[in-house]
């Protein structure tokens, strides 16, 4: 039996960005007030955690992470009342909502950056990092490589350079400073008793990163005092991270009860592409067995694409060059000299046999799946679009005007509908999948459900087993019973065998394939291209220790 308070160990997550998601008014711009239209089709799609994205005032330059003002709401979103409406009709469906922690930088707006700019004595100059001369060969690069050259920045009114790990207009708050970690406390706490079930860190790797040049080490403390926190003010909130690097800087997020719950799985991530690229499982298993060991507490969040690039940065140079040359042919769908940035189905070409094989991927990998809004349709890009902005088109709801995300004129949209191309709102949206039994969207949510059934992949003990085909993979998880789930990530049919199938056991059920296959012979088990299948075991002395139990309970 999995414990209440390890409910993300067995979440199906979305993530959306209020802005793009439905618009209730009107004015061109997606808000609370339409978001809590779309609840039911949410509900109905099966998730049951919601990430979002920035909603807090912010002049926008950098899709909301510049912020400033953390205690309230975007007024083109709605207000504190729309944000407690929302939180309630979330709850009301079983939805829970973890929203974005973003505390590495504030915005240039901030009135925390304004006093500290115009009076050296104001204690929010310490707020932020400064220095009279510009550092020479600073430690650290900028996270946007090609959109800044430095990290320092110097400003007119303060007359001193100030630190920004990021953009030129996003000053890095200095988490030294005991009042910035009080802060950071009282924001937790004001969203805690709204409502939210917790809260994505993000950029934690540059988070935990000392600044200061006379002392270049870590500070994970800062983690381990923010987990205090949210511990001490709420029974079952969580910490997701946002950090990327090799395992061993990402396995330090990871420290039993006292870092965080959860950590975005970038190095699986990287390596699922590269499979799907090369069409062999081996990068799979290689990404599987380099990643750190956690705590039972803690937990892998798994994805194949979000809001921002596909960061491929920790893959060797050769590795790299054979995702970018399979789904970036073009220049302009790169970014940042590390990413992608496109959604996952134009990088598939729209084969609906490789998105099921995906994100049958994604629902089976050691952790708990996200996926962006959209993705459960295969919502394309705009690489017209300057940045990370290609992939944060508006929801395509319906064929109808701005694909039924807004009726105001196409100019007010913050960002247009895609509305040419195969996936144009007019042919690609909501409302036609519905209406398609064998459509992307009928196919996720069966997935969504399957996956809240098999607390295996959340809790269970993973093994990969091994097989002679070079594009198979073929993982196994035991918990209670055994689900043992097998892909080919290659467009021939093949068929491999599995001893384990030949084993003593109570029952073998296919829960979930990509046909309908005929049952496995002994140990013989068929594969289409591109094909999927997964298999629940229940062995015989687990169904026997069971009964047993029960002798015993009476």
């Amino acid at each position: 039996m999995i414990e209440k308070d390890f409910w993300y160990k067995n979440a199906v997550m979305y993530t959306l960005d209020v802005e793009t998601f439905q618009d209730s008014n009107n004015d061109g711009i997606g808000d609370f007030r339409g978001l809590i239209s779309r609840m039911d089709y949410l509900a109905t799609l099966g998730i049951n955690c919601i990430w979002l994205l920035p909603f807090y005032p912010s002049p926008n330059r950098d899709n909301g992470y510049d912020i400033m003002d953390y205690y309230s709401v975007d007024s083109r979103l709605g207000n504190l009342g729309d944000f407690a409406s929302f939180i309630q009709a979330a709850r009301e469906r079983g939805i829970r909502v973890i929203i974005d922690l973003v505390i590495n930088h504030t915005s240039n707006q901030h009135p925390w950056f304004l006093e500290a700019r115009k009076d050296k004595n104001s204690p929010y100059r310490d707020y932020y990092t400064w220095s009279k001369e510009k550092p020479e060969n600073p430690e650290y690069e900028p996270a946007f490589k090609g959109e800044d050259n430095s990290i320092w920045e110097y400003d007119e009114v303060a007359k001193e350079y100030f630190l920004h790990r990021f953009y030129n207009h996003q000053p890095d708050l200095n988490l030294a400073n005991p009042a910035v970690r009080k802060e950071i406390h009282q924001i937790m706490g004001f969203w805690l008793a709204l409502g939210v079930s917790g809260f994505r860190v993000d950029a934690a790797h540059i988070l935990v990163e000392n600044d200061d040049p006379k002392d270049q080490g870590e500070f994970h403390d800062l983690i381990e005092d923010m987990r205090e926190f949210i511990t001490t003010h709420s029974r079952d909130a969580i910490l997701l991270a946002e950090a990327s690097g090799p395992p061993e800087v990402v396995g330090k997020f990871f420290k039993g009860k006292e870092r965080m719950h959860m950590m975005f799985n970038f190095l699986l991530n990287q390596h699922t592409f590269l499979a799907l690229a090369t069409e062999e499982a081996e990068p799979v298993r290689e990404g599987i067995a380099i990643l750190p060991e956690k705590d039972f507490s803690s937990a892998w969040l798994n994805f194949l694409r979000h809001h921002d690039e596909l960061n491929l940065e920790d893959l060797k140079p050769d590795q790299q060059k054979v995702v970018f040359e399979k789904y970036a042919p073009n220049k302009d769908m790169l970014i940042f000299g590390r990413g992608i940035r496109r959604r996952l189905a134009p990088m598939l070409n729209g084969d609906q046999r490789r998105l099921e094989l995906a994100y049958s991927l994604l629902f089976s990998s050691p952790g708990t799946p996200v996926i962006q809004y959209g993705a459960e349709i295969g919502m394309g890009d705009d690489i017209s679009l300057p940045g990370r902005n290609s992939v944060r088109t508006a929801m395509q709801w319906s064929p109808e005007r701005n694909g039924g995300f807004s009726e105001a004129s196409p100019s007010k949209l913050p960002r247009p509908s895609i509305s040419q191309s195969d996936y144009s709102y007019k042919r690609l949206n909501v409302i036609q999948q519905q209406c398609q039994p064998g459509s992307l969207l009928n196919w996720m949510e069966r997935l969504i459900r399957l996956r809240r059934q098999c607390p295996e992949i959340g809790n269970g003990e993973l093994e990969v087993l091994k097989v002679k085909h070079k594009a198979v993979l073929v993982c196994a998880y035991r918990l209670n019973f055994e689900l043992v789930v097998v892909h080919n990530l290659g467009g021939e049919a093949c068929e491999v065998t599995l001893p384990l199938l030949k084993e003593d056991h109570e029952s073998l059920i296919e829960i979930f394939s990509d046909s309908a296959y005929p049952a496995p012979k002994e140990s013989e088990v068929e594969l289409n291209p591109y094909g999927y299948r997964w298999f629940r075991i229940r062995k015989k002395e687990v169904h026997e220790e069971a009964q047993q139990k029960k002798k015993q309970q009476k």
